[in-house]
């Protein structure tokens, strides 16, 4: 060939030499090596376009034509791929450009698993050439040809084997990883964990923005807690419109010197014990209502207490100060003797004197709702995690589900997404204390949200989700904890266990009380006996101690902190008894104070761990080892005591002891029996110890278990 030539006359002479060059051609030949070499091209597009069209993705079928037999059709394909891999002018640029993996499909339909290792290559089974050069940004042939070179010839949907899957990505820098399968789960996929939102412990100080402080009024009944709710709610309106609240909204704002109170028109006690158990108060000041002329009653200690569990600041507001009966001296005095000093007495408990029926003081008290608020410095962060606080919830007719929130932190939009309690939903409506929609709610804003698939619980916290998908699926997996939780029995403290504790033992070191009493006398009296029982190990508290009859209130409180209600010479509510029976709250009662006195100090000694006493009650020295069918036993000789089979025993080698367990074998004379005494032979064996010796001593001993003192 003349060097001058073109690519074209090139080409037939690469071709060519696939052939044979080794020997140099005649002139004869040289004419007809040329005139093949001018079809070369076409044969190896074709070769090309058959290598392209056995491992096409697409399922139109395509008519091929029958290989000759005997002749070896992939061995050809290799040996053209390989001549056009040498020379690039045989192949077109654009036909061997790697593709984009993120571009390919798979034809199994199946997805595959994304690693963070940039060269890992994960693929599920079964491994098709196609899904594999697609992993690789390669076509089909050229995954294909690298079989061929390792020797392995797969038909286009035969499966690969992951060694071979592995030694191709070997072969282009990248490595393979087979994605496993549980056993009877199919594909494993890796989980995804959903959890709710946490507040964060403490804000940015450029984000928080003040709000308004959340008030709850509790008291006695016919103290005029209603009426001060009923003054504010037509006077102090936010509006300016007298009358303007939904009776049924559960909370509402009002608005002295341009600032926002936000109240929760509930009954205290109860809203107090619910978001207690759930470790969910929202209420920042507790306003306790008191009576100028009848003073301190039940009901108004136990808002007291329920206040001082919650850590809460107590303003007391004396109430029906207009009336001639009125005593406010009187009142202060009571107040401390229940460990509230008010400021007159040099304590830290401010009062107003008021007079709800006539509008007297009542300026003053939201002032002093107002001042604590600002030492309080209540603040929040408007632009965080949308939080509020379930302070009512029922279902309304032509609503659905609907529930009264007080938002903490962030801002309640509407559409977004929540989970509460172990239900999710989605906010549809949102209704003001007015009865007007709004779109958004700020922090200590009272609002009632509508959306909810299922009635909440009191006391539970509303948590913006990042989307409906996950706020349904963590509802999901918190309603299956719940009905495996239901599935379980229920337990809680009773008398009768408590007495058992003697006997099985107990870790616990404090025993909760709730005490009712017919009077306040009474009260003083067993309270004073209790506390007087001298004890180390255990401590007695009192959740409540005050008169009157057991109250739903009560079961409730005892069921959120597992305490036991005592009554002395008092009744129980027909609502508490039924509430009872649901809690699983036991209620003791009692008409003799020594009695209860009694029953306590034994509780208390049933909550101490009982001592394990050892007492030794025999020995036997081992004469004779025997062999039986399923070990060997000792033929023993009673020294003194007595053996028993359903004692411990210890086996004694010199002082030491080699093995300690129960008997399970003991007879005399071939028979089973119970117990033999000093000087009588009997065949020993003790669980599966087999190494027995002559000379060994049996050491039976029993375990007593021995209460404790206090």
């Amino acid at each position: 060939m003349p060097k001058n030539s073109d690519k074209s006359s090139e080409k037939p002479k690469k071709v060519l030499d696939l052939i044979d060059d080794t020997k140099k051609p005649s002139r004869r030949q040289r004419q007809k090596q040329e005139a093949e070499a001018a079809a070369a091209p076409s044969k190896v597009e074709a070769a090309k376009a058959n290598a392209l069209d056995l491992f096409a993705d697409d399922k139109k079928p395509k008519v091929r034509k029958k290989a000759p037999a005997g002749k070896n059709v992939l061995g050809s394909i290799s040996k053209i791929l390989d001549k056009e891999s040498e020379d690039p002018a045989l192949v077109k640029d654009q036909d061997l450009a790697p593709l984009p993996a993120a571009d390919t499909e798979s034809t199994t339909g199946e997805e595959t698993v994304a690693s963070d290792d940039p060269n890992l290559i994960v693929i599920k089974p079964p491994i098709l050439v196609p899904d594999l050069a697609a992993r690789l940004g390669l076509k089909p042939f050229n995954v294909m040809a690298d079989l061929i070179k390792l020797g392995v010839f797969p038909a286009p949907n035969q499966p690969l084997e992951p060694e071979v899957a592995a030694q191709v990505c070997e072969i282009h820098g990248f490595t393979f990883e087979r994605e496993k399968r549980d056993k009877d789960k199919g594909f494993h996929k890796v989980e995804e964990v959903i959890v709710e939102p946490e507040a964060p412990e403490a804000e940015p100080e450029n984000l928080l923005k003040e709000r308004p402080p959340i008030v709850t009024i509790m008291g006695h009944v016919d103290h005029g807690k209603t009426s001060i709710l009923d003054y504010y709610r037509n006077s102090k309106v936010v509006s300016g419109e007298a009358g303007g609240i939904t009776q049924h909204i559960g909370a509402y704002q009002v608005s002295h010197n341009d600032q926002l109170i936000t109240f929760l028109d509930t009954p205290g006690h109860a809203i107090f014990a619910d978001m207690r158990k759930r470790g969910a108060n929202i209420t920042d000041i507790a306003v306790i209502v008191v009576a100028a002329n009848d003073g301190i009653m039940p009901q108004t200690l136990e808002a007291i207490k329920f206040a001082q569990k919650a850590q809460k600041t107590i303003i007391v507001a004396i109430n029906k100060c207009d009336l001639p009966s009125a005593n406010v001296e009187r009142v202060k005095t009571q107040l401390a003797e229940n460990g509230l000093q008010t400021t007159d007495y040099g304590g830290d408990t401010e009062f107003a004197c008021i007079s709800a029926l006539k509008g007297d003081g009542m300026d003053v008290l939201l002032e002093l709702i107002l001042l604590q608020a600002e030492v309080m410095e209540l603040r929040a962060n408007p632009k965080a995690t949308a939080r509020a606080g379930v302070i009512e919830a029922r279902v309304v007719p032509g609503r659905g589900t609907t529930a009264t929130v007080i938002v903490e932190s962030g801002t309640l939009k509407i559409g977004t997404p929540f989970i509460c309690g172990p239900f999710a939903g989605k906010v549809r409506s949102l209704i003001n204390d007015l009865g007007k929609n709004v779109k958004v709610a700020l922090p200590g804003t009272p609002v009632e949200v509508i959306g909810f698939e299922e009635l909440p619980h009191v006391g539970d916290h509303l948590t913006e989700m990042k989307n409906e998908r996950e706020a349904k699926a963590l509802g999901s997996e918190r309603q299956e904890e719940l009905r495996l939780k239901r599935l379980k029995p229920q337990h809680r403290n009773r008398m009768e266990d408590l007495f058992t504790m003697v006997n099985e033992g107990g870790g616990k070191n404090q025993l909760k009380i709730i005490l009712k009493c017919d009077v306040q006398g009474s009260v003083e009296a067993i309270k004073k006996a209790i506390l007087a029982i001298e004890s180390e190990k255990v401590d007695c508290q009192f959740i409540t101690a005050a008169a009157g009859p057991v109250t739903e209130s009560d079961v409730a409180y005892a069921a959120s902190s597992d305490a036991i209600i005592m009554g002395f010479n008092v009744k129980v509510e027909a609502k508490a008894v039924k509430s009872a029976k649901a809690a699983g709250v036991e209620i003791k009662l009692y008409s003799i104070v020594y009695e209860l006195i009694d029953q306590v100090r034994e509780a208390m000694l049933g909550l101490l761990e009982p001592l394990t006493r050892e007492t030794v009650i025999g020995h036997a020295e081992c004469r004779q080892v025997f062999k039986v069918n399923k070990g060997k036993a000792a033929g023993s000789f009673v020294t003194d005591g007595k053996i028993h089979r359903k004692a411990h025993a210890r086996v004694l080698r010199g002082g030491v002891p080699v093995f300690d367990g129960k008997m399970s074998t003991l007879r005399r004379f071939h028979e089973e029996v119970e117990e033999v005494r000093t000087n009588f032979e009997c065949g020993i064996r003790l669980g599966e110890f087999n190494e027995y010796q002559e000379g060994d001593i049996i050491e039976c001993y029993k375990l007593d278990k021995v209460a404790q003192t206090l």
